[in-house]
Order: structure tokens, then C-alpha cells, then sequence
């Protein structure tokens, strides 16, 4: 289980994340929307650890990110927004790379390896140099690398981000079928994403969550059956005069 409580991630004054609660749990896929900038990619990095928070807690499997970071980070996948890659390296190489890195060795490495491989449809690609994939391919071998260790969370930035049609459609039932035994938390801007693969779904806006439940549910808070109407109704656009802040 992923537990959120009154996460709080603050730069300067600015604050990204602002006081948000909520939680995951197994079998669950829960979809993280919102618009440009409204805070899903910082707590996506404090949920698995890569920024500290400025207050409240989060915990993977019981297991506190602040105070037993190692241990809750051996839980997680995380597939980063903009994931690196090693562009010299083979598929298959930084996928080994990757499980030496996740402390696998011997045939349960070479089981890890040809596991991801398969589970993200690099058969025909795994012998190539990163570096002359596709944008489609390189992101699915970012994909592969978050599956390696066979984590009980999954934790995905716009795992769809740039993929074409095809692609998208692979991708969100691959995260349906792993949602059946995971714990999965994505982040997305795509409303078609919501329908398609996710469970549950909250919406954010300036860090704060402004509408939580799970699909149909959302479309019937829109009065309109329009998870389009509901995101639009909620949230700011860019063009919009900005909200108060919380503590103004």
C-alpha cells in the first residue's frame, strides 16, 4: 500500500505540493491528473524518495520514506518523467546494468531481464544500441527497468508520454493486467487515461486535490457524464487569474 498523509513539498515560497492525503492500496490503479504544473511530477518524487518532504508522511508497505528509506525503495518501480538512459549500451545491457543495480545476480538476474523484455515487447529491439530506438521503444525500456526487481508498487510518471496510438494502447492494458497484483500510482494529464486503465482516479490542482473517486464517479460529479467538463470545472488553466493560495 502506498499511504499519502498531509504531504506537504514546499520550494521557497512556493508550494508544490500542498497538504494532500490519500492512499493505494493492492489491486488498486490509481490515476494522479492534473494540468502543466499542478504539482504531480514533485510528489511523484516524494512519494519514492528522490525529494525529502517538507511535512507530513508517506509510507510504502508500512514502511516510513523518511525513516526507512532503503527498505521502501526496495518496494518501488519508478518510472521517472524523462527517465536517462545510457545510450551506448544495448537494450539488454542496461537492463543487466539495471538488476545489478537492484542487487539481482546469476539466473534470478537473467530471469529479471528476460521477464522485462517480454512484459514490454523489446523481443525485437533488445540487441540494439538505446541510442537508435525509437522514442516509443526507449520509453518502454524505461518501463522494463521499473519491473526488474518484480515490485509490489509501481509508481509512473506520464508512463504514455509521447507514444503514438498503438503504443498508448499497449501500454495502459500492460498497466491494467500489472494492476490486478500491484499497487500502481500514475501520473497522466491524458483524461482518456482515466476510462482506460485506471481504477480510481484523484485530480490536482496548484497541489491540492480537488476531486477524488473512481471513474464514474468523476463523470457524475461533472453533471454532464464528462470527465472533460469535471477537469475543466476544477481546475485552473493557465490562462486564468491563479486561486488564492491556501495560507493567503
Amino acid at each position: 500500500m502506498i499511504k499519502v498523509t498531509n504531504l506537504t513539498k514546499q520550494f521557497g515560497h512556493k508550494k508544490a505540493v500542498n497538504d494532500l492525503s490519500f492512499t493505494v492500496k493492492k489491486g488498486e490503479v490509481l490515476g494522479f491528473l492534473g494540468p502543466n504544473g499542478a504539482g504531480k511530477s514533485t510528489t511523484m518524487r516524494v512519494v519514492t524518495g528522490f525529494l525529502p518532504p517538507t511535512s507530513g508522511e508517506v509510507r510504502i508497505c508500512g514502511l516510513s520514506m523518511v525513516d526507512q528509506p532503503e527498505e521502501a525503495k526496495k518496494k518501488i518501480g519508478y518510472l521517472p518523467e524523462s527517465a536517462p538512459l545510457y545510450d551506448g549500451m544495448s537494450v539488454r545491457g542496461f537492463l543487466r546494468f539495471c538488476a545489478d543495480m537492484r542487487g539481482l545476480s546469476g539466473s534470478a538476474k537473467a530471469e529479471a531481464v528476460d521477464r522485462a523484455i517480454e512484459t514490454c515487447f523489446l523481443q525485437t529491439v533488445y540487441r540494439q544500441a538505446i541510442d537508435t530506438l525509437s522514442k516509443g521503444y526507449r520509453h518502454r525500456t524505461c518501463l522494463a527497468q521499473a519491473l526488474l526487481h518484480d515490485p509490489e508498487v509501481l509508481v509512473l510518471d506520464e508512463p504514455t508520454d509521447g507514444l503514438d496510438p498503438n503504443q498508448k494502447h499497449e501500454v495502459r492494458n500492460l498497466i491494467k493486467r500489472l494492476g490486478k497484483d500491484k499497487v500502481i500510482l500514475f501520473s497522466t494529464h491524458i483524461l482518456e487515461e482515466v476510462e482506460a486503465a485506471c481504477t480510481r482516479a484523484v485530480i490536482v490542482d496548484q497541489g491540492c486535490i480537488v476531486a477524488d473517486g473512481t471513474p464514474d464517479e468523476l463523470k457524475a460529479q461533472s453533471g454532464s457524464d464528462s470527465l472533460y467538463d469535471l477537469f475543466r470545472k476544477v481546475t485552473t488553466t493557465d490562462t486564468a487569474p491563479a486561486k488564492a493560495s491556501a495560507d493567503a
